[in-house]
Parts: structure tokens; sequence; C-alpha cells
């Protein structure tokens, strides 16, 4: 019976080269260079091949258990470890586990890798199905479900810098219900669309949005308080729900309406010549008519159900940043290192150590309320970092006053980095 011998293509390539040095048509020195080994080698294979044949060059190593092999004892250790304590862990955090608590040293993270796959306990990426996202039926109505996102983009092309387009769109139709640009997206940029919104359809049912910090309080210290954020309290207060996706695929709709503007709205503006995110809000209206003829469909049911504000919606006063602040003993309050003085009447009286609200509207205005009703004000000062005196010779104090009062005007005033963010404000109150 024929003995079947399996090789390698390195040991068949192995084989010809030692023929050919037995043969004289190769030099011990090439053979040595084509086979990465030394000439001693080379002359050890040719006498095993002489003496055994094709089967003295086949690998010695074969059907043996590597000599880098993990001893049987460390890996059933570590492999009973990771099953009592550790099964849902991955193989990188089950090895510091290993390492750290239970003074597993002689294991690296590929070999508990092997071992959590051997096992079932780790799927490798290759092998994860892919999830699968099942479509869902439309909305009936108009403004039952309005789907939100900002799309961050050169719209302008190289004829301006990126900024952010925030798109509506309706669930029900995939009508583009509003579009504003923006600098960027931000608590403010969402205060001024959404009221623009508002103004032009009514009141949704619900906003249907990603995990985007303005609609979600994903990190301690992003709420108000009360476990919402700024435009989370706005909408709860205008009896408007904010939904989450959690997928961007949940949000289909939307995520492919921005992929639609990107290249229609883009080529459009180029040629109108738009290079001004002031411009381009004023085109908006009329692509968004063509845009809604060429792709919007009808709803399943005609009802409207955006609502009307009521007269108890004071719109402006909820689409504004709230917080508040301690009235001090000289009725002073500190908001964004600016020095609120309050004007001393009956009512400011009665204020000291209590809470007043400060409404910090999107352009830059303030109002400060206590239960409603608003209190006179007066801007005391700016908290200005203190600085080390220049010494000033009698004859120089003229020149040094008008360069302090140049650099005063230069500098103006400035938002702390904690302050919310608005896009468009760039004066500040003592310019």
């Amino acid at each position: 019976m024929t003995e079947l011998i399996t090789l390698s293509r390195l040991e068949l390539n192995r084989i010809e080269i030692i023929q050919r040095v037995i043969n004289r048509r190769m030099t011990q020195i090439d053979a040595a260079f084509h086979l990465k080994i030394s000439t001693r080698q080379v002359r050890r294979l040719i006498k095993r091949y002489k003496e055994q044949g094709q089967e003295g060059l086949a690998s010695r190593k074969r059907g043996k258990p590597s000599n880098y092999q993990l001893p049987s004892s460390v890996s059933q250790n570590a492999l009973q470890i990771i099953g009592q304590r550790y099964a849902d862990f991955g193989p990188t955090l089950a090895h510091e586990k290993l390492l750290e608590v239970h003074g597993v040293h002689n294991i690296s993270v590929e070999s508990v890798r092997r071992l959590m796959i051997k096992a079932g306990l780790w799927v490798t990426r290759k092998e994860r199905s892919k999830r699968v996202y099942q479509p869902r039926y439309l909305r009936d109505c108009l403004g039952e479900l309005i789907q939100v996102d900002g799309s961050d983009h050169r719209w302008f092309e190289d004829r301006n810098s990126k900024c952010t387009l925030l798109v509506y769109i309706d669930d029900a139709t995939s009508s583009l219900m509003h579009a504003k640009f923006v600098k960027e997206e931000s608590t403010f940029s969402y205060f001024i669309a959404t009221h623009e919104y508002i103004q032009l359809h009514g009141k949704p049912i619900a906003f249907y949005s990603d995990k985007h910090t303005t609609f979600r309080a994903n990190k301690k210290g992003a709420t108000t308080g009360t476990g919402m954020t700024q435009f989370g309290r706005a909408m709860h207060e205008l009896n408007i729900d904010i939904i989450c996706a959690n997928s961007s695929q949940a949000k289909g709709r939307v995520e492919r309406a921005n992929k639609t503007l990107q290249d229609r709205l883009v080529k459009e503006l180029r040629l109108q010549n738009i290079s001004t995110m002031d411009i381009a809000n004023a085109f908006l209206p009329s692509f968004i008519s063509d845009y809604n003829h060429r792709f919007a469909k009808p709803p399943r049911n005609t009802k409207n159900v955006h609502r009307n504000l009521s007269q108890h919606d004071h719109i402006d006063r909820l689409m504004s940043w709230q917080e508040q602040r301690t009235v001090s003993n000289s009725l002073t309050i500190q908001y964004d290192r600016v020095v609120f003085l309050l004007e001393p009447n009956e009512l400011s009286r009665e204020l000291k150590r209590r809470k007043v609200t400060i409404y910090d509207y999107p352009d830059g205005r303030f109002e400060i309320a206590y239960e409603g009703q608003l209190l006179s004000y007066s801007i005391f000062d700016k908290v200005r970092q203190v600085k080390q005196a220049e010494i000033v010779s009698n004859k120089r104090l003229g020149a040094a006053l008008a360069l302090a009062k140049e650099q005063q005007k230069v500098r103006g005033y400035r938002r702390s980095k904690k302050a919310p963010h608005r896009n468009d404000q760039t004066k500040g109150l003592f310019v």
C-alpha cells in the first residue's frame, strides 16, 4: 500500500532547489540564499534527501505540539476562571483581570482570545451577524412625528467654510418641513430653528432625533436639575415629546434626505452663486417648495395634527437658556462672568438669599424674573481677572490711560467657556 506524503508549497520548492544542487545546476551558496538557511543546513538537506527521498524534506514538526504551546494546566486554569467570573467580558478585559486580580502572568491576550473562541465565550468580529433593521410603517398624519437632524457639510463648497443645516422631515409624508443654516449644532441654534418651525406649522406631536446632547442628557452636569436638557425642558413645557433614536438607521428618512440635500442643494446654491448663510436661508423656502413637489408623498390620513400655540405658551421665553441664581445681600447676581445689580425696590429687597431665574436668549438678551415677574436690573461690571499693577511715571499717565481705554473697547465682553454657546453673538455687553 502506497503511503501518502503531505508536503507544503514551501517544502515542494525546497525539493526542487535541492534537486538542482544535486544535479550541479546550482551551487550550495545560491541554494542557501534562496532557502534563507545556512550552507551547512543545505548539506544536511542534501544528505537527508539522498537517504530518505522526498519524505526526508518534509517538516519534522508536523503533527507534533508546538514548542511555544501553553501548558494545559495554565490554559485550563485561565479558562475556568474566565468561565466562572468573566464569561461576558471581552478578551482584552478578561486578560487584564487575569493579570491584575488572579496573577496569571504567563498567558497573552491572543491566547485568551483563542481560548474564549474555542470555548464559545467570544465570537470574532467576522463571524458576528450584522444587525437586522426591519422597516416600520410610516406615521398616518402630518405632524405626528417630525424627524430632526443636523447635517455638517461644505454646503458652499470652496466659497465659504463648513456649516450645519438643521433639517425637519415629516415622517408621514417625507416632506421637508423646515431647514435652517447655522454655524453648528447647539441648543441655541435648535431654539431658533424650532421657534421658526412652530411659527410656520404649529406644534407637532413629537420630534424624533439622535442622541445629541441638545436632546438628551448624556453626561452628568448636562441637565438643569430636572433630568432634562434645556431644549427638552422647552419642549416639555410646549407639550411636545422628544424621542431619541437608538441608531441612525432608525431615522432613515431624515438621513436619506440629508444625502439628497447634500447633492441637490449644494448644486442649487452653486447655480445661484450663494455663499453666505443669510442669503442661503432666504433661498431655502423656494427650494423647500420645489423639493416637496418632487419628493413628498400624501399621508394615509389627511388630518393635520399640528397644534396652534395657546395663550399660555410664551414661546419666546421658553426658547431661552434658563438658570437659577441666588440673590446676594447686596442685591447682586453673578451669571456668565457678569454681575447683575437689581434695582432696589419693594420687591427686590425681599429677594435676598432667594432664587431668581435668568433667561439667556439666543439673540444675547437677558431677563431676570422671580415667580414670573420681571425684575429691573443694571449691569454692574464684568468679573475681570486680576492683573499685576503697572508702574507708570506721571508724564506717561495720559498715554497709559488712553491705551487702556482702546484695549477695553477691543476686548469687549467675552462669554466664559461654561456659558451656553450661541451661534451669532459676536458683540459683547460692554462694547
